[in-house]
C-alpha cells in the first residue's frame, strides 16, 4: 500500500468502517475519490475493481499517481456516464456535504450502485452544538475548515439523512457511528462526529 494510503487510514476513521462492508474482489466505484487513498486501500486489501470520480486537478494527479482508474468529473453534472447497477458498491465518503445537489446525487448514487455506502461528519456532535451556541461556526477533527474556507457547502446531521433517505429511495441497510476510532453506541446523533450508512436503492 502506498504511504498516502497509510496515513489516510490513520487519520480517516471512516475508511476501516467501509472496507469491512465492501467484499472482496468487488467492482468499487468511489465518488469525490481525492487523492485515491480509499481506493487504493481497498485494492490493496480486497482486490478490488475501481474507479474513482474526482473534479479537483491535484486530486485527479495524486489518484493517477497512485495507480487509480480516476475520471475528471464534475459530480454535480450526473453520472450518466454509468448505467444501473454498474458497480457493486457505489462510495460516497465525506463527499456528501460538499455537493449542491444532495438528493440528486444520492439517487444516482444508489442508481448506479448496487450497494452503496455514505459518510460524512455529524454536524449534530454535542460540540459542534456548543460552538454554534456561542455564536461561533464549529472547528473540529471531522469539521476541520473555517466557516470562511471550507470546501463544505452542507452540514448535515445523523437525523436529517435518516429523514431524507426514504425521501429519494434510499434503504438503510446498516449504520455505523463513529468518534475518536470508536464505536458510538447510544446517543449517536449528539456523541458521534461521524456517521457510515450502508445502503440501496429501496
Amino acid at each position: 500500500m502506498n504511504q498516502t494510503a497509510f496515513n489516510n487510514l490513520a487519520t480517516r476513521e471512516d475508511f476501516r468502517a467501509i472496507a469491512r462492508w465492501v467484499e472482496p474482489r468487488s467492482t468499487v466505484l468511489d465518488l469525490g475519490c481525492g487523492d485515491g487513498s480509499l481506493l487504493s486501500l481497498l485494492t490493496e486489501e480486497l482486490e478490488v475493481f475501481g474507479y474513482g470520480i474526482e473534479i479537483n486537478d491535484a486530486g485527479v494527479l495524486a489518484s493517477t499517481k497512485s495507480g487509480i482508474n480516476v475520471i475528471q468529473q464534475n459530480l454535480e453534472d450526473g453520472l450518466r456516464l454509468f448505467e444501473d447497477a454498474s458497480f457493486d458498491f457505489a462510495i460516497l465518503s465525506q463527499t456528501l456535504q460538499t455537493i449542491h445537489q444532495t438528493a440528486a446525487i444520492l439517487r444516482e448514487t444508489v442508481r448506479v450502485g448496487k450497494e452503496c455506502i455514505v459518510s460524512f461528519p455529524n454536524f449534530g456532535y454535542w460540540p459542534h452544538r456548543l460552538s454554534v451556541l456561542r455564536g461561533r461556526m464549529p472547528v473540529s477533527k471531522s469539521l476541520p475548515y473555517q466557516w470562511h474556507n471550507t470546501p463544505n457547502v452542507r452540514v448535515l446531521t445523523i437525523k436529517d439523512f435518516e429523514a431524507l433517505a426514504p425521501e429519494v429511495g434510499i434503504e438503510i441497510l446498516d449504520r455505523v457511528v463513529l468518534h475518536g476510532g470508536q464505536t458510538v453506541r447510544w446517543g449517536a446523533n449528539w456523541r458521534g462526529s461521524l456517521a457510515v450508512y450502508r445502503v440501496r436503492k429501496s
